[in-house]
Order: structure tokens, then C-alpha cells, then sequence
């Protein structure tokens, strides 16, 4: 939560601050005077630590280093960080174009961020004041972020059995959204505040142990029932009858309806589809990409070999050897019982109902 009541000087993002703070949300990232806020997600759950974000370019740095990190966080972070860029040369739009090209290239498979960015900077260029109309989009996305958290959370509570076990991959709640529930915790978030008896199984996720550190600590944030396991245990508790359902986030979705999440969910979801178990991802039209016909046109990104020969800077193995990090997998749209959105829990074939989703905003 903000902890610094300063304005910002401009009405929309002043507005938008008072609004989480009103609210009481989770919220990985706020304006404030002189720059951006930022919770630091790699110290998380024992340190809270806030980061001041003055430029675009630390703003980069921090996707990069995953000290923001979540589809909903990561666009937030494009749309904070395309004003920065605006308020920091407001004549001169050629810059714009450059720093912004920096901005997107820091995680290149979360699509959200070049979509927030341009909106953005589109509306800046189309404003008689730029820095206003920058300011006023990113809060505008923000809020559109957090809106969209809980109406597709309303709509996923269908999906959830009532004293269902819920097994989910990875983080994808409040800290990687907007502050309500991200994409994942949206949906079991709101089945237990509609009354749902539910527990949580929560993968690991190595090798930034997203689901250690964050999505079991929010889930007891929350007071929902939480239950850590280790990334290859998923296969074998569907075996034996401990899984219900699986629900999981989205970086980016092919137009096909093929899945690009963190690494691991295209096992959890072939372990589903072998256990006669629902699979569903939860995703906003944000992480919609009609430019990727199918899962094979997603960029996917590869990080330094060394975060999985690390834990916490310190070697888990012998030297010399080599290691691969592709920081996502594509689970094909087949493996999925439907996909969660803002406008409903859209089921096969998905094309022609991803296409009206992100209509009219994105076409």
C-alpha cells in the first residue's frame, strides 16, 4: 500500500492514488510526486521494500530485474511508464518513440506492455495538453485494469465448485494486476468471497519462486486456505484425486487461443487433460495478440542461464555446467476447458470470440 500521501500535480493520477488508497488494495504500483512507486517483488514475502521510479529507463530495469513482474503489473508499469517518458520531454515526440522502443523490449512476451505504452503515448499525441493526456490514459488503464480483475473474477466464480481444490501455477494475483486479484487470484479470490469453501494448491515456481514467496503469501493475506508443493508434484496429487480444477494466468494469448504462461503450465495442463480435470486460464483482452495466429508466433523469453543456477546469488550446482531458462511455455488452446475474461468464460472455438473480445478497442 502507498505509504507517501504526496500529489502528483495532475488531477487523474492524484485521483488515481486516492482511490487506492480508499480501497485498500494490493497494489504493486502507484503514482506519486516526481515519479512512480513500486513494490520490489524479488524481496517479498519477508521484505516489503519500495522503490522510487523517476525515469522510463529504471522503469525497464525494474520489469527486467522482475522487481515488477505479472501481466495486469507489467502494463500498469508500461502505462506509469510511457508518462514518465511524456512528462520528461513534452516537445519532443521523436524521443518518445526511442525510449519507449527501450520500455517494451524489457520483457518481450507480457504484450500488455506495448499495448499500454502506445495507448498511452497515443493519447498524448492526440491531447492539446501532452502531459495531461499521458497522465490521464495511464490512470485510465490502471483503473481499467483493476475493473477488468474483478468482473472477470465475478464471471470465473462459475467455474469453481464449491469446496473445490484449486491447483494454480506460478503468481497471478493482486501484485501482478492492479491490486484486486491479477488474473488467477481474481477468480479464487471471488469464489471466496461469494462463500465458495475452497483451498489452494500453489506450484513453486523455480526459479524466481513466485508461487513460494508471493501467491501462498497472498493467499494468506486474504484468509484463504493455501497449500505449497513443488513444481513437479502436479501430475501426481491429480493422480490420487487432490486436484479439482487448475486456473493460471496469461502473458500473452495467440488469437487461436494458444497460451503463453510461465514455464511449467503446459505440464500442469497436459497432467489435467490425462486426469479428466479442468484447465482454465484467466486473461483480459490486454493479453490478446491477433498478431500471433497461434502459439508458435509468441516471442518467448529467454533469461539468463545463471537465475537457474542461483538461488538467491548462490550456486545450487557445480561449476561449469550449462543451464536454459525460457521463462514461458505455450499451452495449446486443445489442453484448455475455457478461458476467463472480462466479458465471460469463453469456450471453443476460441478465435472468433477472442476477436470480439478485443473489438472494438483493438481493431
Amino acid at each position: 500500500m502507498p505509504t507517501d500521501d504526496s500529489s502528483t500535480g495532475f488531477p487523474s493520477l492524484d485521483a488515481l492514488y486516492d482511490s487506492i488508497e480508499s480501497q485498500r488494495l494490493m497494489a504493486p504500483i502507484w503514482p506519486r510526486a516526481d515519479g512512480v512507486v513500486i513494490i520490489d517483488q524479488t524481496l517479498l514475502p519477508f521484505t516489503r521494500e519500495e522503490l522510487f521510479i523517476r525515469t522510463a529507463d529504471e522503469m525497464a530495469t525494474a520489469i527486467r530485474d522482475m522487481r515488477i513482474r505479472g501481466s495486469g503489473a507489467i502494463g500498469c508499469a508500461g502505462a506509469l511508464g510511457a508518462y514518465l517518458i511524456v512528462r520528461a520531454t513534452p516537445d519532443d515526440a521523436a524521443t518518445w518513440t526511442a525510449d519507449a522502443g527501450a520500455l517494451k523490449k524489457a520483457r518481450p512476451t507480457a504484450v500488455a506492455l506495448s499495448l499500454a505504452i502506445d495507448e498511452v503515448l497515443d493519447a498524448a499525441r492526440h491531447g492539446s495538453s501532452v502531459v495531461d493526456a499521458a497522465a490521464e490514459a495511464a490512470a485510465a488503464f490502471v483503473q481499467r485494469q483493476l475493473d477488468m480483475e474483478r468482473t472477470l473474477g465475478r464471471y470465473g466464480v462459475e467455474v469453481i465448485p464449491d469446496g473445490a481444490t484449486v491447483l494454480t501455477h506460478c503468481h497471478s494475483g493482486a501484485l501482478a494486476g492492479a491490486g484486486y486479484g491479477g488474473r488467477a487470484l481474481s477468480v479464487i479470490r471471488a469464489a471466496f468471497e461469494a462463500g465458495k469453501q475452497i483451498r489452494v494448491i500453489s506450484q513453486e515456481t523455480r526459479p524466481y519462486l513466485q508461487g513460494a514467496r508471493i501467491t501462498v503469501w497472498e493467499l494468506s493475506q486474504l484468509g484463504i486456505p493455501a497449500t505449497l508443493v513443488t513444481d513437479g508434484m502436479s501430475g501426481a496429487l491429480m493422480q490420487a484425486g487432490r486436484v479439482d480444477v487448475c486456473v493460471v494466468g496469461s502473458d500473452r494469448l495467440a488469437i487461436n487461443g494458444d497460451l503463453a504462461n510461465k514455464v511449467g503450465t503446459y505440464l500442469v495442463a497436459l497432467a489435467a487433460r490425462e486426469h479428466h480435470i479442468p484447465f482454465y486460464t484467466a486473461t483480459t483482452r490486454y493479453n490478446v495478440d491477433q498478431a500471433c495466429a497461434s502459439g508458435a508466433d509468441i516471442p518467448i523469453e529467454f533469461r539468463p542461464a545463471s537465475e537457474v543456477l542461483t538461488l538467491q546469488n548462490r550456486p545450487i550446482t557445480i561449476e561449469g555446467i550449462d543451464a536454459l531458462y525460457p521463462a514461458f511455455d505455450i499451452t495449446p488452446a486443445h489442453l484448455l476447458s475455457g478461458i476467463i475474461t472480462e466479458q465471460g468464460v469463453l469456450n471453443a472455438p476460441y478465435e472468433p470470440k477472442l476477436r470480439q473480445l478485443i473489438t472494438p478497442e483493438r481493431q
